[in-house]
This record gives C-alpha cells, structure tokens and sequence, in this order.
C-alpha cells in the first residue's frame, strides 16, 4: 500500500515538472513574439503557429537571444 502511495506522489511531481516546462516554454514563445513586434517584425499565421507549436526548450532559447537583432522571421528560423 505504500509504494502505491509513493508512486503516486512521484507521478505527480513529474506531471507537474511537466506542466511547469510547458508553461515556461508558452511564456518564452511571448518573449519572442514580443520582441519581434517591438522590432516592427510581422508573423505571418504561419509563422506564429510554428513558434507556437516548438517544444524544443534549446531552440526556442536561441529565438529569444536572437530575436532583439533580427529583421524577419526566416532571419531568425536560420532560412537567409
């Protein structure tokens, strides 16, 4: 019966890593989308669903270093 117990609470704590991951992840994809914006930078739809749907934490990490500099989206995915 305690192990049970025990599993449980591991599974929650790794549900809730989880969730926080996500929710960090969602706010640096505002981070970028803010920068580009201040910058003048228009997203096509297109643009602003791949920024949204990245779950690569390193990646989007790079965005937000790099947005501030940037003129264009494709500047920034790397494609000029």
């Amino acid at each position: 019966m305690r192990n049970l117990s025990l599993e449980r609470r591991a599974e929650a704590r790794a549900a809730g890593r989880e969730t926080v991951r996500v929710e960090t992840r969602a706010r640096l994809v505002r981070a970028v989308l803010a920068f580009l914006d201040a910058n003048g930078v228009r997203l096509t739809e297109e643009e602003r669903e791949r920024f949204a749907a990245c779950t690569d934490d390193t990646l989007i990490e790079s965005w937000l270093f790099k947005a501030p500099f940037v003129s264009s989206a494709s500047e920034l995915f790397g494609e000029e």
